[in-house]
């Protein structure tokens, strides 16, 4: 009789375990957790690489539709666009972002030079340097000028994102009010 007790004890113990709800709960959560977060930072990161995606595009456009509207434009001038274009970005980290905008000859052959060169953060290509152009926009004896914009996106967290991520973005457009936007110093 003494063997049936501590047996009749220990089912008993193990229904009560098995029926009790009271942790349930917890459990739950504590198994679900994991998952939230990893879908709560990578939403975070994901929204945060789209935002400054969309950003370089706006980057890139602003820099060339602000150098076509001129017919000359010194060297004050380009500082003054490039500030303008890289205030843009904020909030995020304007050091991260490379712009380079280019003048660009075509000739009657269809061959791509550069006419002048800036940049901020990167480096200007070489004057007389062949470049290329996408086919669709190489029309003889015309001028384009061309914005090319880079950021090196590293994730905050880097717990769903991990790595850097160039996010890059380029503008061709045609001068707005001459043939050609020329570059002076001064």
């Amino acid at each position: 009789m003494s063997m049936s007790k501590p047996s009749h004890r220990l089912r008993r113990r193990f229904q009560r375990l098995v029926t009790n709800r009271s942790g349930v709960s917890a459990v739950e959560f504590a198994l679900l957790l994991p998952f939230m977060l990893v879908l709560y930072l990578g939403g975070f990161e994901l929204s945060d690489g789209l935002t400054i995606d969309r950003k370089v595009t706006h980057v890139t456009s602003s820099l060339a539709d602000l150098v076509t509207q001129s017919r000359t434009i010194t060297d004050e001038d380009m500082t003054n666009i490039l500030d303008a274009a890289a205030s843009v970005i904020t909030p995020y980290n304007t050091g991260l972002l490379r712009i380079r905008v280019s003048g660009v000859t075509i000739d009657d052959e269809g061959k791509a030079t550069v006419d002048w060169s800036d940049a901020r953060n990167d480096t200007p290509l070489a004057e007389g340097s062949a470049i290329e152009i996408p086919e669709a926009i190489k029309q003889p004896n015309t001028y384009l000028v061309t914005a090319e914009v880079h950021y090196d996106y590293t994730p905050v967290i880097g717990y769903v994102l991990t790595g850097s991520f160039d996010m890059r973005d380029e503008f061709f457009l045609r001068p707005r009010l001459s043939d050609t936007v020329t570059r002076t110093a001064g």
